[in-house]
Order: C-alpha cells, then structure tokens, then sequence
C-alpha cells in the first residue's frame, strides 16, 4: 500500500479511537456519579438492627462505627503489645493478653472511646543476627520503621473516618519511643485530630508500689525470668491457660517469685485489683490530656 494511504489509514484509526474515547467520558462521568450516588444513600441509611455491645471495632459493622462516630464515640485507642519470649511459663503473646482486658476496661470507662485492634507485631530486637528477645524461638520482630509506619496508617486511617482522638498505649517497654514519635509527627500533621502518647499505662514501679503498700502482697524472691506475680495475676483473669497453670501445678511450679498462684480465685482477683488500678490511672491521663487540648 502507497505510503500516503497508510498515513491516511492511521489517521482514520487515530480519530475512531478518539471519538471512542469521547464516547466513553460521559459513562464514565455518569458511573462515578451513581457511585457517589450510592455510597451517600448507603450513609444516609439507617441500621436495620440493633448495634452489638462492644467496643471493639473489629466486631463492629461499618454501620455501627457510623452511628458511634455520630454519637460522640470519637476517641480510638491504639494499643502496642508483643510476641516474645517470657520465661518457661507464660505465653508468647503476654503483652496482647493483658490489652485485650486492658483497652476494653478503658474504653468502657471512658463511655466515648473504640479499641482498634492490638497492635500484636512489635521491635523486639535485631532479626539479621538476633538479639533481645529475638534469641529466643518464637519472638517476632518488626523493624522499627516498620513498626512505626503502621501505627502512623492505623492512626491516619482512624483520623481520616472522624476519630477526634488517637490514643496510643503500649504494655512493653520496647514500644514507648515509637508510639511517642509517632503521635508527635501526627500532631505537626493534623488539625482535625489529635494523637496521644499515654505513658502511664505502662508505669510499672507504681503497680507494684500499689501491690506492695495498698494489697500487701510483696514478692520474696526473684526467679530470674520474664515473668512476675503482676503480669502472671492479670493473665490468668483471662484464661489460666495463657500461664501453663495445670502443667505448673503439676510439676510442683505453681508459684512466681516465691508468690504461689492458688488459690485461683485469689490470684485472680488480685490481679482484677490491679488491673483496675492500670486501667484508672490511664483513663485519668487520658481525660487530664484531652482537657488540655481542649
């Protein structure tokens, strides 16, 4: 074919595919309004059924955290735990255990506030040539920068659907400098939101003054492991499991730090006692901190 009809040829092709292209801009003009149509009547609806009794998004619906929002439940708080080793008797995922009792208590307390899921991945040491707990079979470990992209997502996410309050807790010592980096660039960040550090959740020299002058339970002795009679009481308010209690009991290792764990019950009310002593002093640092916010 003589070459002017081939230029001629691409052009006819040229403009077919632009007035195709054309053609298609009004639809899809029109498919993105009757989504934005849809996703607002999807807003507008109300629930067809009673909302859950919980405070933990992941259980609630969308529409639930809809109706929460609206009716001033806008503080979110972020917890930090852990997979690590802690000695021979407690399990890997000590510090998730003690949040799942802790930010639903405080929540609760709090009457305006939603629990995020527990941040269970954390730095627990080098991966590459390990060190700390990251020795030990078991432990899983994030980067720091890593770790610290995620609470700032959870965080942006939670901001981004109407929470006025991002508060960040943390039940190991690994955790704090992160959560406190975080909420300090969320800060110079946001203006329609505000970020949290509360370290007072995690002050635990007072919980065991408390334990010591208020409860008059000391512990004799230090067996040497990641473990003790406070963090032991609590977990076994969750499930006695968590703590190996049955094995112990049968291997004649039903104690901490010369604190026997039986009676059950009154261990676990003991650590009932000092959950709530965590819990209220945490909910008072959260309430003292967004009173000076404003």
């Amino acid at each position: 074919m003589p070459s002017h009809r081939l230029a001629s040829a691409a052009l006819a092709v040229a403009l077919l595919a632009g007035a195709d292209a054309a053609a298609q801009q009004p639809d899809a003009a029109a498919r993105a309004a009757e989504q934005e149509r849809r996703y607002q009547e999807e807003m507008a609806a109300p629930r067809p059924i009673a909302a859950l009794e919980s405070v933990w998004l992941e259980e609630l619906t969308w529409l639930e955290v809809r109706d929460a929002l609206r009716a001033g439940t806008t503080t979110a708080i972020v917890s930090t735990g852990g997979i690590e080793q802690n000695g021979p008797y407690l399990a890997l995922g000590k510090h998730n255990y003690v949040l799942e009792l802790a930010c639903e208590a405080i929540a609760r307390e709090l009457g305006d506030a939603l629990c995020a899921p527990v941040i269970k991945l954390v730095p627990e040491g080098n991966i590459d040539e390990p060190s700390g707990h990251m020795r030990y079979p078991g432990t899983l470990s994030l980067r720091e920068e890593t770790f610290q992209a995620v609470l700032t997502d959870v965080g942006e996410s939670l901001a981004a659907h109407g929470f006025e309050t991002v508060v960040f807790i943390g039940d190991s010592g690994g955790n704090q400098r992160g959560m406190e980096a975080v909420a300090q660039r969320l800060n110079a960040e946001w203006s329609d939101a505000r970020a949290l550090y509360v370290p007072e959740f995690y002050r635990y020299a007072e919980v065991f003054e408390y334990m010591e002058q208020e409860l008059g339970i000391v512990e004799p002795t230090n067996d040497g492991l990641h473990d003790d009679f406070v963090i032991t009481s609590i977990m076994m308010g969750l499930d006695p499991e968590t703590v190996r209690l049955e094995q112990r009991r049968a291997a004649g290792k039903a104690s901490i730090n010369g604190l026997p764990l039986e009676p059950v019950d009154e261990t676990i009310e003991v650590g009932r006692k000092l959950l709530k002593f965590r819990v209220d002093g945490t909910v008072a640092a959260i309430r003292a901190a967004r009173s000076a916010g404003g």
